[in-house]
């Protein structure tokens, strides 16, 4: 079985603590991503999602200048590089996420989302299985 670190996304885009919502949104478009983790250094505080974006942002009347901090996630489901692709799948299936940051200690070393999951033939079955848990409750 793989391991998270052969499959993961290492070229990740972020954003900082200093950023705002109309940052986060335009990195969002520009990378074609729909999450940009928070980093603090290189810790990682935080994910901003299209989806908080809209919900915590927009639905609530805040404005592009408000600061990335007031919207993200803070409760982070995260994995270690040298997990197994099979964890990663179980955990976005049980907490029903598409994007899992992978941290070493505090730092962002990469991010693992159903696609990398699903571009991998050894994983399809799993991320098939994870996509249908995720899909259900939404």
């Amino acid at each position: 079985m793989p391991k998270v670190k052969e499959m993961m996304t290492t070229e990740v885009e972020c954003c900082t603590p200093l950023d705002n919502m109309y940052e986060a949104a335009v990195k969002m478009r520009d990378y074609n991503v729909g999450a940009i983790p928070i980093v603090d250094g290189n810790r990682l505080v935080g994910i901003v999602t299209d989806r908080d974006l809209v919900i915590r942002g927009i639905a609530e009347k805040k404005p592009g200048s408000t600061a990335v901090t007031e919207v993200m996630s803070e409760q982070l489901v995260t994995i270690s590089p040298n997990a197994s692709v099979e964890e990663a799948a179980r955990l976005m299936a049980k907490h029903q996420i598409r994007r899992l940051p992978v941290v070493e200690g505090e730092t962002l070393v990469g991010m693992m989302s159903l696609g990398d999951l699903a571009i991998h033939e050894a994983s399809d079955e799993q991320a098939g299985e994870a996509l249908s848990e995720i899909s259900q409750y939404h």
